[in-house]
């Protein structure tokens, strides 16, 4: 069974600044640094695009993690969507929502619907540890995404 998750962040900054900032992979990984998450992406470049795949190394949990998703959808600047393609999960699914609040700011959602191995165990291992986990995640790279539109800080392509 799928646990869903969902985290908005306003950021008063465009709609494209963030959207754009939600595809560097090196603003994700120092949203990250205390995982030491790594990144590497599978055209040499640090900004994804349509049908671009990241591979991810981690720790989370206490234990290594590697994962690979692909960006699927990509409507720039309102949406794109990340899914695993060979990870620890049995699906991974993350959209990212971009809406223009019209005073220079954006709302951004991340939907992230998660399905475990393991069955039923995975189930209650799901929703019990992994998804406040997930949470805090998406919630501490909302607030450093949020720090650097913010300060109007420019990224590499």
């Amino acid at each position: 069974m799928p646990v869903l998750i969902e985290v908005v962040t306003v950021i008063h900054a465009p709609p494209a600044v963030v959207f754009d900032l939600e595809l560097d992979v090196d603003v994700h990984t120092a949203s990250l640094a205390g995982s030491g998450e790594t990144a590497t992406t599978s055209t040499g470049l640090r900004r994804l695009h349509l049908d671009d795949e990241v591979t991810l190394h981690a720790r989370h949990l206490g234990l290594p993690w590697r994962m690979t998703s692909r960006v699927t959808a990509y409507d720039r600047p309102h949406r794109f969507v990340d899914e695993q393609t060979r990870g620890p999960f049995r699906a991974l699914h993350h959209e990212h929502l971009f809406d223009d609040l019209m005073s220079g700011g954006t709302r951004m959602t991340d939907r992230m619907s998660i399905t475990a191995p393991a069955g039923a165990l995975g189930d209650v291992v799901a929703h019990l540890l992994l998804a406040p986990y997930l949470r805090r995640l998406l919630q501490r790279r909302g607030s450093h995404v949020k720090a650097v539109a913010e300060a109007g800080r420019e990224h590499p392509a």
